[in-house]
């Protein structure tokens, strides 16, 4: 397969984003391998009691804050946000960081045909609820089952393409990157978001893994180590973008990496248990990815192994790798592989998600990080025999006449294995050095919120500092990029200079740096119009990262919603009303639709001590209606 039809095939990552154990951001991920971080913890009290179960191991990688969200910006009173399984607010937040990443603008995407593929396997927070028997079956779970993930994205985004959840145990996530990227392919969607999800709230699988010898004792995944004795458990919520390189070229986006190909199988009755692990199934695996992506197997430079800690399936999988990706290998070039899992936990569905950011980190930083907990290699392994190396400390990729090329493995109990193959993209020809005549453009910022506002003012100071990221880049690229490439908020900012330094002392009033007087188009967009980007900048601009959207969390768990004393009026609009109103407003205008006044019913019963009467307060249509009928049903109380 020559280069023009590799290409015509090929998929470009435009953009990433994450919430794993120890990193909020993929810039955050990079620091963490790389100075080879163990980011697993104790087991938070919240999710459950591990002293006081048979659990093999009590540590595992946790996602910090994952009560944390921003229901306002989302358009969710506290209740409704309280209700919705943190898999479903988590992976809202990262989808969208990852279309900033990617320079999307979703207001822009409404309506097309982008397809949603999220990897998952858990529905804890469901679960957990209907344990709590009648009382906890409450009509808002339904919207916790599972195809409700991408569901949920697809909806707030608007979004029209195929929308689904792979479940294929350990594998999920890169057959979901799999399936997007044959949507892509087949002109189905024009953009896809390729997810995993993993937020373990209930230790259920813990004792069965531990029963079935699969959970390390120590809670630590030691892949490819002889004392490997099982897997740590981890958190993930995981986002890429991806759109097809030919289109991603045309539209001037940033390609961070370029998958070539992958491949999915099934091990079928090539061992002697559905749960066995087979040699054959990935070999087979291995080959088609490779012939799919047009790639010579003795070409790839590093693979991130699914490397589970499993004493059985790593030195399968090794043995695997060594037969493929070893057969004309040069010996002064052996191929490098590790496995993210030894940092954050095996993240289950999202495992190979992890696995795929950690890839791509890789080729665009030239270096593979350690590995971790390898200190005595496995004796199970022909390491002699093999040509790979897991490298124990930072270690630079190999310098080569042509584009480093990477593998990502996932391996699930469904016995399906999966591989996606990447490579790093053809550079890009620097932009033009800075104007020397020091022309002044505007810098737009808007948020949802006036604190958000405020706080996104601050990182971009930071952005714009001598220290900061965007001193890498030109104003004109910055302001091009926060002026088309970013969503348009009500709540708004401009401020004009002609370098850094004018910039943020616009952005900060600091004085004696002099930032220049608002120009009449930062004047018109601060008074909410709409402005022709296109025209104030001329030609297209080059696109370059920025500051990521400044959330305004809240912590929503069960049993922690206290309320404020008020009437009961004023707690229905405030717990439940979406959007603003008066009392000529409609209850459904305002959010509250059917599923909520049931809701709304049940902890109205409960908080006047009333029956109440679900039929006449579903009769109840403006907020006037309400505050009459709920000041009738205080009296009635008193």
């Amino acid at each position: 397969m020559n280069r023009s039809d590799v290409d015509a095939r090929s998929v470009a990552v435009i953009g990433m984003a994450c919430r794993l154990p120890g990193a909020s951001s993929t810039d955050e991920l990079w620091a963490l391998l790389k100075d080879g971080v163990d980011a697993t913890t104790e087991t938070p009290p919240e999710r459950y009691d591990a002293d006081v179960l048979p659990i093999a191991g009590r540590r595992a990688g946790h996602v910090d804050g994952i009560a944390e969200f921003d229901a306002e910006f989302f358009g969710m009173s506290p209740t409704e946000a309280m209700e919705l399984d943190p898999q479903q607010r988590l992976l809202l937040m990262t989808a969208w960081e990852a279309l900033e990443d990617a320079g999307l603008r979703p207001d822009l995407l409404a309506g097309s045909r982008t397809g949603v593929f999220v990897g998952n396997a858990r529905a804890d927070y469901l679960e957990r609820a209907l344990r709590q028997g009648p009382e906890g079956a409450t009509a808002s779970q339904l919207y916790n089952f599972r195809s409700l993930l991408p569901a949920r994205v697809s909806h707030t985004f608007d979004f029209r393409g195929p929308c689904m959840v792979v479940d294929t145990a350990c594998s999920s996530s890169l057959v979901a990157v799999h399936q997007a990227v044959q949507s892509l392919r087949a002109r189905e969607s024009p953009l896809a978001l390729a997810a995993g999800v993993n937020i373990k709230l209930r230790p259920d699988e813990g004792l069965v893994m531990t029963r079935a010898g699969g959970m390390a004792a120590d809670g630590r995944s030691k892949f490819g180590d002889a004392s490997a004795d099982g897997h740590s458990p981890g958190d993930a919520i995981a986002v890429v973008v991806l759109k097809r390189l030919a289109d991603a070229l045309a539209d001037g986006d940033r390609i961070r990496a370029v998958v070539q190909g992958s491949a999915v199988g099934n091990d079928g009755r090539t061992s002697d248990s559905v749960l066995n692990p087979s040699l054959e199934g990935q070999l087979e695996v291995l080959r088609w990815a490779y012939e799919d992506a047009g790639v010579d197997p003795a070409d790839v430079d590093y693979v991130e192994a699914h490397g589970s800690g499993s004493p059985a399936l790593d030195p399968l999988e090794l043995r695997a790798l060594g037969r493929v990706l070893g057969e004309g290998r040069p010996a002064e070039r052996p191929l490098l592989v590790g496995s993210v899992k030894t940092n954050i936990g095996h993240a289950e569905a999202a495992g190979g998600m992890a696995g795929l950011l950690k890839a791509v980190l890789c080729l665009e930083n030239g270096q593979v990080p350690p590995s971790l907990h390898l200190a005595a290699p496995n004796p199970a392994v022909p390491w002699d025999e093999l040509p790979l190396v897991v490298p124990g400390t930072l270690t630079d990729l190999p310098k080569a006449d042509r584009p480093t090329i990477a593998g990502v493995s996932g391996q699930g109990s469904s016995a399906l294995n999966a591989h996606v193959v990447i490579r790093r993209p053809d550079p890009v020809e620097p932009p033009a050095a800075a104007d020397a005549t020091r022309t002044p453009y505007v810098l737009a910022l808007s948020a949802r919120s006036p604190a958000a506002l405020e706080q996104l003012a601050r990182s971009y100071a930071a952005y714009l500092s001598p220290d900061g990221a965007g001193a890498a880049y030109r104003v004109r690229d910055i302001c091009f990029s926060a002026a088309v490439r970013r969503t348009h908020h009500t709540h708004r900012l401009a401020v004009v200079g002609a370098s850094h330094e004018e910039l943020v002392a616009a952005l900060t009033g600091s004085p004696g740096l002099g930032g220049r007087p608002l120009s009449a188009v930062a004047d018109r967009y601060r008074r909410g119009e709409d402005v022709d980007w296109g025209a104030v900048f001329g030609d297209r601009g080059h696109f370059v990262p920025l500051p990521t959207y400044p959330w305004q969390t809240k912590r929503h768990w069960p049993g922690e919603q206290g309320h404020e004393e008020g009437d009961l009026a004023s707690w229905v609009l405030r717990e439940h009303a979406r959007t603003g109103f008066d009392d000529t407003s409609t209850l459904t205008d305002i959010g509250i639709d059917s599923l909520a006044r049931l809701r709304i019913v049940v902890e109205l019963t409960k908080r006047s001590s009333q029956e109440v009467d679900p039929e006449e307060f579903g009769r109840l249509r403006t907020v006037g209606e309400l505050r009459r009928w709920t000041r009738a049903l205080e009296a009635a109380a008193r």
